[in-house]
């Protein structure tokens, strides 16, 4: 009979992962197909033919590097690098789907082929050049230092001495800061974009950032709250960067229309744009701030919950599958569904996503979009929770239950229905609503894999307005809301079933 359990349970286990395989592919389908960017008025005949033409490239960018990528008031991605590239793409006839990742996830996505390019205010080093083959340079860039602009005592690098400053991971600013700060014995703390150092400075956790000097005098125009204080240091080039012997036609296309847009005087359009002048943030009220994010907010609540809806489904179908494996009594789907329940409860949720979003692809050559790379990521680390709920239910109804069932002369799988599983419902929900819970928190640690829910669309906004304790203060009370709303619900389901 045992045996007959373990063949049962082994289909069982096949048959979910086919329907788990099936609303992956479902949930890839959801997703919007990628808009084309917007296209730049034709410039001058290409310089040069290209295989580019026709194509559709998908390149990667950062969040946060105003005026080279940010979001505008309308919630539009604009910039230096993204009109830049639109007006490239359009002298060279192919088109562009630009994912907004943060540069270090824009990096790893395109070392693992999710992407073929990047172009983020991307520094052209020796080192880099090892591992990706870089365009002509398109700006020439410079480090400077800035303070609180409330400090009157930091005004030198002299200054700096004992103290800690902040930098962009990865930026032409740490290099710099790092270059001299055995000099003037500061320390230097990297942080993950310009926004979150210039905080850290206003809140005091640093006295000063070192950044690129078109994204300081950028950011002080716009109220960051910093002041410059030391000259312009030389530093290295930007670059658009693709994998190291790959896509050739790409750069070469890029190349020829960036030579083309210095020709015909649309490259100096849009410096001057953003560096000459500048469109000043106006400083609005709170109200102005929740009514103009409210509708960027609520597309990333909107995709929130679909992420946390398809993960708890398959979640849910997870946890029941290997919570009756562990208390089965096939030593083979014991073991099985322990392995997996360790995997995932011992290893860090952003690690799992970005192995399923970064590494997964290098290793199958098959890229995942980043709901469907969301979806697994949750979906099979709250399955690894919702087991142990299941095996935990289970095992704290009396044995003395399905012993007196079975000597009534119901066979196991009837005892468990009937007996066992409804009184074991009743311990379980309980831990289920509050697992349902820590999911949909949850979805914000993908916006480190440029996923836009809402934590991703609430860095958006502060990115280019730079009010960032306002913003959070909004999207926590959004959080808190639909937590609320829901956990209400679920308590409400719980009373009128499990009375």
């Amino acid at each position: 009979m045992a045996t007959r359990r373990g063949r049962a349970a082994l289909g069982a286990a096949l048959t979910v992962l086919a329907l788990f395989l099936g609303a992956a592919s479902a949930s890839a389908a959801v997703l919007p197909a990628p808009a084309t960017a917007p296209q730049a008025a034709p410039a001058s005949a290409p310089a040069a033919a290209t295989d580019a033409k026709g194509k559709t490239f998908a390149i990667a960018t950062d969040t946060t590097f105003a005026p080279f990528e940010f979001r505008n008031g309308s919630g539009d991605l604009v910039g230096i690098d993204m009109d830049l590239l639109r007006a490239i793409a359009a002298n060279q006839g192919f088109t562009v789907d630009i994912k907004s990742l943060g540069f270090d996830a824009a990096l790893q996505a395109l070392q693992s082929n999710q992407v073929q390019g990047v172009i983020a205010g991307m520094s052209i080093t020796d080192k880099r050049k090892l591992i990706f083959d870089f365009s002509d340079p398109y700006f020439d860039s410079g480090v400077q230092m800035a303070v609180a602009e409330n400090d009157d005592t930091v005004k030198d690098y002299a200054a700096l001495k004992g103290k800690t400053v902040s930098v962009k991971r990865g930026s032409e600013g740490e290099t710099f800061a790092n270059s001299i700060k055995d000099k003037y014995g500061f320390t230097v703390k990297s942080l993950a974009d310009s926004a979150t150092m210039y905080d850290d400075v206003k809140a005091g956790n640093s006295v000063a950032v070192f950044d690129d000097y078109p994204v300081l005098a950028y950011g002080v125009s716009q109220n960051n709250g910093l002041k410059i204080v030391t000259p312009k240091e030389r530093g290295s080039s930007y670059g658009f960067a693709v994998n190291k012997g790959q896509d050739a036609d790409l750069l070469a296309a890029f190349d020829a229309g960036l030579a083309n847009l210095k020709a015909n005087g649309e490259y100096q359009k849009i410096l001057d744009k953003y560096l000459a002048a500048p469109e000043t943030v106006k400083q609005t009220g709170f109200v102005d701030l929740l009514v103009n994010s409210f509708p960027a907010l609520m597309k990333g609540l909107g995709m929130t919950l679909l992420a946390t809806a398809l993960s708890l489904v398959i979640a849910l179908v997870l946890g029941v599958l290997f919570g009756f494996f562990k208390v089965g009594e096939n030593k083979i789907l014991r073991v099985i569904a322990s392995i997996y329940v360790e995997i995932f409860r011992g290893t860090p949720l952003l690690v799992q996503a970005f192995f399923f979003y970064f590494g997964l692809p290098q290793l199958t050559g098959q890229p995942l979009n980043v709901l469907t790379a969301g979806v697994i990521t949750l979906s099979l680390n709250a399955g690894a929770y919702m087991t142990e709920i299941v095996r935990g239910g289970i095992q704290s109804v009396d044995p003395g239950q399905l012993e007196a069932s079975r000597s009534l002369g119901l066979g196991y799988v009837t005892s468990m229905r009937r007996v066992v599983v409804p009184q074991a419902i009743k311990i379980m929900t309980p831990s289920f609503i509050n697992q349902f819970v820590i999911t949909l928190k949850d979805t914000s640690l993908l916006a480190v894999i440029g996923f836009a829910e809402l934590t991703y669309q609430g860095q958006q906004i502060y990115a280019s307005n730079f009010r960032t304790g306002e913003t959070l203060i909004i999207v926590a009370a959004l959080y808190f809301i639909v937590i609320f709303i829901l956990t209400q619900f679920s308590n409400a389901l719980d009373r009128k079933f499990n009375k």
